[in-house]
């Protein structure tokens, strides 16, 4: 712990100064079953990674004991049934039933965005619109790269169903310049995205710090919740410090991380506390 916070403090210190400027719009809150997103503390997601449906259901039981996680993510792309829409709906349900109210996201990460399988995009299309028919799941992950008229076409199937977009983008590689990571995250917004979302691979702390003053800019302009970060240890820090720059959720792990740099959740918990804390106390 006091690792991740001097950590935390020293990368702080760098941030440069920002210039006086009106207040950032108030984020608008998400209702998400029990769970409200985008007031207080940054809400923090587990992801469920396992290969099988035991290992599925086992994880999702792990989670929905975890008083330090408020949203499972569920990561379809990591199982054996992973194109069986039937088999992945039956299991949803199950997995559902299993996490007790905790609502979940469910992610086919495909491997053009660091996923486990390649995935054509009428295939990705077709999966996440019989996932969506099934009425288990509260949101949705929508990569923003997929053929546009497949991210229109599920974006407006997710909201005639009542389920939240989170809409992403992933470089595993590099963190793109603060102006291109802007573009995105506010295009998302333009695309019907209720949450904006991006994760990047520093090489430097300089990227990280790319990535938090390109979220803070974000956080001026746009309304919606976001989940942004820069993956990797050097980028631990976008993890812990969000709720200073902007960001409403941020991703921990409960033993299998679903990206590198991921802070195991109650950990995470306590830091977010903290800074929460005396965020607070300073106003």
């Amino acid at each position: 712990m006091r690792t991740l916070v001097s950590s935390l403090l020293a990368a702080m210190l760098l941030v440069p100064a920002v210039a006086a400027h009106a207040a950032p719009p108030p984020v608008t809150p998400l209702q998400v079953g029990t769970v409200r997103i985008g007031e207080g503390m940054p809400r923090t997601i587990v992801p469920i990674t396992g290969a099988t449906a035991d290992q599925a259901l086992q994880q999702a039981a792990a989670i929905a004991a975890s008083t330090s996680t408020d949203l499972a993510e569920w990561r379809i792309d990591y199982l054996d049934i992973a194109t069986d829409a039937p088999a992945l709906v039956a299991l949803g349900k199950r997995i559902a039933r299993v996490l007790d109210g905790k609502p979940m996201i469910v992610t086919f990460r495909t491997q053009a965005e660091g996923g486990s399988r390649p995935i054509r995009d009428v295939d990705y299309a077709a999966l996440n619109a019989a996932l969506l028919r099934g009425g288990f799941a509260q949101m949705i992950d929508v990569e923003m790269f997929r053929d546009p008229a497949v991210v229109s076409a599920l974006v407006a199937q997710a909201h005639q169903a009542g389920v939240k977009v989170v809409m992403s983008s992933h470089d595993f590689q590099a963190t793109p310049p603060r102006e291109e990571i802007v573009a995105r995250l506010l295009r998302q917004e333009v695309l019907g995205a209720d949450v904006l979302k991006i994760a990047v691979m520093p090489h430097d702390a300089g990227d990280v710090l790319a990535l938090l003053d390109a979220t803070w800019q974000v956080r001026q302009r746009s309304s919606r919740p976001l989940l942004t970060m820069s993956m990797g240890g050097t980028g631990v820090v976008s993890r812990l410090a969000g709720e200073t720059f902007g960001q409403a959720l941020t991703f921990g792990m409960i033993g299998t991380p679903s990206a590198p740099g991921q802070v195991e959740v109650e950990r995470l918990q306590s830091v977010l506390q903290v800074i929460h804390a005396s965020g607070q106390a300073g106003r």
